[in-house]
């Protein structure tokens, strides 16, 4: 099939993540999103597809350039459980700066998506376990250095922190303030402090 041009693709893509982001997998047409891209019905099925197709294109270029980003930048500046930290802080700063109260378009997708389609529910969900992975690693790095309670379980522990994540993108969504995204993720930072700050914490 005939593909746009690389740089065209690009911002088509880019263009194609936006309205999908906005407006939702149900709620955007074929319409909505030729016109966002700037190109005609016709070349956006050519290229493309159909709709379906164009969305799991998307939420690559997403997970890409926002998670998977963000996991290898993280975990090259930061040491295990900071790391953890960062990520945290870092969905809470994105969220609260959004003036459109988008969220997360893998969250979204999570919400508006999975129940209806189960294959592109299990894409959404791959993704996901990404940054549960990334919370594994942090957490194991960290338990082998010392610098968490090795009692720790490191997969209910990383699957706890994947709902933090999820909690503080879906409220995000309803213009939720910094303080309160906060409250959510302090408890499963508590748990990744180093034990003798964590009995600090305790005995105040």
């Amino acid at each position: 099939m005939a593909r746009l041009k690389a740089f065209d693709e690009d911002r088509a893509i880019d263009a194609a993540v936006d309205c999908f982001w906005a407006r939702g997998y149900e709620a955007t047409s074929v319409r909505d999103l030729a016109e966002a891209m700037g190109i005609g019905g016709a070349s956006l099925y050519n290229a493309y597809g159909d709709k379906r197709e164009l969305f799991a294109l998307s939420l690559e270029r997403y997970a890409n350039r926002s998670m998977r980003e963000r996991i290898a930048r993280i975990e090259a500046h930061h040491a295990p459980p900071q790391a953890i930290v960062a990520f945290l802080g870092e969905i809470v700063d994105r969220s609260v700066k959004d003036p459109d109260c988008k969220g997360c378009l893998l969250v979204n997708s999570a919400l508006d998506v999975a129940s209806r389609d189960a294959e592109l529910g299990k894409v959404v969900a791959a993704y996901l376990a990404e940054i549960r992975a990334f919370f594994r690693r942090a957490l194991g790095a960290a338990q082998r250095a010392g610098d968490i309670d090795r009692a720790l379980d490191i997969d209910v522990v990383s699957a706890h922190l994947l709902g933090v994540v999820l909690a503080i993108r879906v409220l995000a969504r309803t213009g939720a303030r910094r303080a309160l995204l906060e409250s959510v993720a302090q408890p499963a930072l508590d748990l990744i402090r180093p034990p003798r700050q964590r009995r600090q914490r305790r005995r105040r």
